[in-house]
């Protein structure tokens, strides 16, 4: 179905950044404390900058603000900052703890709320709550920092600082004019009875592109007039930026040296200098009005309830009035944007479900980023530029890699910096409501410039050589499905393109990580981090590798994922049945290898506990399995395929050659689901579980006392928190089940895949559901829960897996999302202004469903709108 109306017009135009994406909410809500700013010898990345010297250093690689808007090649950023006339600081940047700080790790310590999007960004809406009390940063360290891994966290409304409503809600609106013509609003409303002061300072500023490349002289903003500034540039031209009413103030986008360094400037007017300006009173302000940074300094007393609208604009255009049409287009942008979600979200979803769907794919809108990085440039400096002093370089063998675009990021402040699997799951939503970005980012990094030259996928800027699960092939198998479905044809072209550089990529897998070439893979954590006994990553002395239940099964959906795609593309270009052949041959392979590991030919399906296990072999050639029931062994259920016979009699080749195997080796076939015939409607299913496994693994995982949680199912069955999992070799190893924040310290203490809920493999398990029901169809029916007595067939599973995840966001009986926490105030259940705000969590509490980790992951979490959507139209 192809969507109508204004928004899905401007989403039509392909050339996208050149036009009504060229400004978007790409600004990063945190630049320090990550890799790409550390210049430190020991690559100490979260203290090289962080929270307090981030005012006072100019960026190498990137910018950031509150609720900013930039271009796509972040050359000129705006966002506002705020002061109420207490803090030492304006708030310029939101603050949080560093890995070190947190008792959970890193950690934003702020409320904000991505409101609305709508794709092109054509209007955008984000809420800032800023307290008019002192804003409590040592409180913030000092209290998590003395709390340990049992205790929770120490949160902001822990503070009181929000105590009798007295904070500010700041409204930041965007709406565009036309491609170059972008309007800014800012609404600060005083929540308090009490009048209350707030400063309120629009910043246009220039990235600091000029220092480390000498092809570009140092742009230049300078005022025309009272209410107005130009800005020049030798990359983007000439801009505009109007205002009412405020004072000007104008620095450079420079480092303090002699704050940070004791070393003398190389300007008179640094990049802190309009906060020392209007926190101290100093004049390190340029009274020539000109610089490379700008500040708009708006004073005000509110009254309790009052509010005070700032409006600004930049524009290519020299307009005479900027004014006059302000609010129509405003008006006409919030229509349009509504009007986009009402056609993709149905009106026969409850309104309630609506709002999640509607709150979820903008908050997934405002996690793009323009994200910059040069391993090159960043282990040896730029041309004329002196080598960095590294004791260690990180990411040495990723010298290739140079990314330099808006990319979809998990959380713009817990994780400013992309991840392979997010990413892939990002886009299962993205092509909901934006296809061509869907498609053009899971392209992007398949890109020569990302990927390495022996095919492995970057996994994420701390250690991109890391291993990430191979989901790419099935998101990009997952967005051409969609988007077929969308516009009535698939976009053979895109399935092409990727499928000829995830065929390096499965090269890569084969060659690095099933080393002796039996089709049994390892790959360490695989973005589950401590979900295993020992950090699969490191193990114990003795064992010489590690079987992966995961890691072999996530290639077999790869395989899988393979298949379909060539069998696609072999209806127009009869080559693929080649590679369909392969991938037919490799599936079996798998399969067959799963169940014949070592001497022994021990398999990873274990038939007494019937579950699959991960199998360790030791020095002395002996083999033995790791008795942990998590997600581990219930992965290999992503391993299915539905494909119709009329598909193998139009592809005589592929058929010919798929008989042949399977004549010459029945004792591979018969491992996976039956091949030799179809279901009613003429399907074949292809999958590593058969019936039968599939039955018994089901009973554990529908299993209230092992995964299955009101909220979704458990990363680690609930079996273990009386029977701890216990491996005595070369010390103590121990794995327990814990619903929510893990007591582990594995990986940096932010690690959590020992009981809780996480959305994304949660949707994989519903989506392998619908794909068995429609094989098995209606007749075959299971108990849920188990023990209940009552049966429901795999669809009405799915269904009701969805409605329990949904919960989750749901209002609860205290009138509160179930996700929040309970906070002293009551807020999130009573008050008007925190109640109906959204936050979408990086996991979930396994017993509880309270939100945890990273407040704001709305790249993954944002798959509940999928479930949504999902729900209404498999219920039907």
């Amino acid at each position: 179905m192809i969507n109508k109306g204004s928004e899905a017009e401007r989403l039509a135009i392909s050339d996208s950044y050149k036009n009504w994406k060229k400004w978007g909410p790409y600004l990063a809500e945190r630049q320090w404390g990550t890799v790409r700013e550390d210049y430190s010898e020991h690559g100490n990345a979260w203290e090289f900058v962080n929270h307090e010297r981030a005012r006072s250093n100019a960026y190498r690689w990137g910018e950031e603000g509150i609720g900013g808007f930039c271009d796509s090649r972040e050359i000129l950023c705006l966002a506002p900052a705020f002061w109420n006339g207490k803090d030492a600081i304006i708030k310029e940047r939101l603050f949080g703890l560093t890995n070190n700080q947190g008792n959970h790790g890193e950690d934003v310590k702020e409320l904000y709320f991505h409101q609305v999007s709508s794709p092109t960004h054509s209007y955008c809406k984000y809420l800032y709550k800023y307290p008019q009390k002192q804003f409590p940063y040592a409180d913030l360290v000092t209290n998590n920092n003395n709390r340990n891994r049992e205790q929770e966290e120490y949160e902001l409304l822990d503070t009181n600082c929000f105590k009798k409503n007295r904070y500010f809600d700041c409204f930041i609106e965007y709406a565009k004019a036309d491609f170059d013509d972008i309007l800014m609003k800012i609404t600060v409303v005083n929540r308090s009875k009490k009048k209350a002061e707030i400063h309120v300072l629009p910043h246009l500023w220039f990235r600091n592109f000029w220092k480390h490349n000498k092809r570009f002289s140092r742009p230049n903003m300078k005022s025309i007039a009272d209410d107005c500034v130009q800005s020049r540039s030798i990359r983007n031209g000439r801009y505009y930026f109007y205002h009412e009413n405020g004072k000007q103030l104008f620095c450079e986008n420079e480092t303090n040296n002699k704050h940070i360094y004791n070393f003398s400037n190389e300007t008179d007017y640094v990049k802190d200098g309009i906060n020392d300006h209007v926190v101290d009173g100093k004049p390190t302000v340029n009274p020539e009005k000109n610089g490379s940074k700008l500040a708009v300094w708006h004073k005000f007393k509110l009254k309790g309830g009052q509010e005070k609208v700032i409006k600004v604009r930049l524009s290519k255009n020299k307009l005479q009035n900027p004014w006059t049409d302000f609010d129509a287009v405003f008006e006409k942008r919030i229509n349009e944007c509504e009007e986009f979600y009402s056609e993709k979200i149905k009106s026969d979803i409850p309104k309630e479900h609506q709002a999640i769907a509607k709150s979820a794919f903008s908050g997934l809108l405002w996690t793009k980023q323009f994200y910059y990085n040069d391993v090159f440039k960043w282990l040896f400096g730029g041309p004329g530029e002196a080598t960095p002093n590294r004791s260690n370089p990180r990411n040495f063998s990723w010298q290739h890699l140079t990314n330099r675009h808006v990319i979809s990021m998990p959380d713009k402040w817990e994780y400013p910096w992309y991840a392979a699997w997010d990413l892939a799951f990002h886009m299962a939503s993205f092509v909901e409501i934006d296809p061509f970005f869907a498609k053009e980012q899971l392209l992007l990094v398949l890109q020569e410039s990302y990927m390495h030259p022996n095919g492995q996928i970057p996994a994420y800027e701390w250690n991109f050589s890391d291993v990430n699960p191979p989901v790419h092939s099935w998101a990009v198998w997952t967005v051409y499905e969609k988007d077929k479905k969308l516009k009535g044809k698939g976009d053979t072209d895109f399935l092409e393109k990727a499928f000829q550089k995830l065929l390096i990529n499965f090269t890569w897998w084969v060659n690095q990580k099933d080393k002796s070439g039996t089709d049994l893979f390892e790959g360490g954590f695989l973005g589950l981090d401590n979900i295993g006994v020992f950090d699969r990553n490191h193990m114990p002395q003795g064992i010489t590798r590690m079987q992966q239940a995961d890691a072999t099964s996530w290639m077999a959906m790869f395989t899988l994922n393979m298949l379909r795609m060539s069998l696609e593309l072999a209806k127009t270009n009869k080559t693929y049945e080649e590679s369909a052949a392969k991938f037919f041959r490799h599936f079996l392979n798998i399969a067959w290898a799963m169940h014949h590991i070592g001497k022994k030919d021990i398999s990873l399906w274990d038939d007494e506990d019937n579950f699959y296990y991960d199998v360790v072999e030791m020095n002395n050639g002996a083999a033995e399995r790791l008795r942990v029931r998590s997600l581990v062994g219930v992965i290999p259920m992503f391993a299915v395929e539905i494909i119709n016979k009329d598909l193998f009699e139009e592809l005589k080749e592929f058929r010919i050659r798929a008989n042949e195997i399977i004549r010459t080796r029945p004792d591979l076939a018969s491992l996976i689901s039956n091949l030799d015939k179809t279901n009613e409607d003429g399907d074949y299913l292809f999958s590593i579980m058969r019936a039968f496994r599939l039955e018994h693994l089901l009973k554990r995982l529908l299993d209230e006392n092992e995964f299955l949680s009101d909220y979704g199912i458990r990363s680690l069955s609930k079996y273990h928190k009386k029977h701890p999992f216990v491996f005595q070799h070369y010390g103590h190893h121990q794995i327990q089940y814990e619903p929510g924040e893990s007591r582990s310290n594995m990986f940096g203490g932010n690690s959590n895949w020992r009981g809780p809920i996480w959305i994304p493999l949660n949707y994989m398990i519903i989506q392998s559901l619908r794909k068995y029901y429609k094989y098995y169809g209606p007749e075959y029916v299971y108990e849920f829960p188990t023990g209940s007595g009552k049966k429901y067939n795999l669809q009405e599973i799915a269904n009701e897996l969805s409605k329990r995840l949904i919960k989750l966001f749901e209002r609860n009986k205290e009138g509160k999302f179930q996700y929040h926490s309970d906070d002293p105030n009551k807020v999130y259940s009573k008050d008007e202004h925190f109640k109906n705000q959204h936050l979408f969590y990086e996991f979930f509490d396994g017993d509880n469903g309270k939100g945890l980790g990273a407040s704001h992951q709305t790249g993954w979490t944002a798959l509940i709108a999928n479930l949504i959507m999902e729900l209404e139209e498999k219920s039907k």
